[in-house]
């Protein structure tokens, strides 16, 4: 093959996997679960695999969202902060703030 066809070839396949990129993370949504009053909202959420979850804390003191299996774990969020997770795997994740063992939660992430 000649260099300006491979140089096309290159260019042609970049193109396409930068199309295919973008089509697939057009697709992804955003979720938020507001911690106040010492409760996960909404409690259980369903999300697709590619969705990224907010969870935001508004209330006067630190939280954690830490899955059961540990497949996630936000470490202490502090008042009025956010942490984010994209979901990878499908599945059912229960999850619990681990300072306030009261607060639990479902994260289901389907395909």
């Amino acid at each position: 093959m000649s260099t300006p066809r491979v140089a096309v070839s290159i260019a042609l396949s970049s193109l396409l996997s930068a199309a295919l990129f973008v089509s697939i993370s057009a697709f992804a949504a955003n979720h938020t679960v507001v911690i106040d009053g010492v409760i996960f909202t909404p409690a259980t959420l369903t999300v697709k695999t590619g969705d990224t979850v907010t969870w935001v804390n508004k209330d006067p003191f630190p939280h954690t969202a830490t899955a059961q299996d540990n497949s996630f774990d936000s470490r202490e969020i502090a008042t009025n902060k956010r942490w984010k997770y994209t979901a990878r795997n499908a599945g059912s994740f229960p999850y619990m703030c681990t300072l306030h063992p009261t607060m639990k939660g479902t994260l289901i992430v389907s395909r």
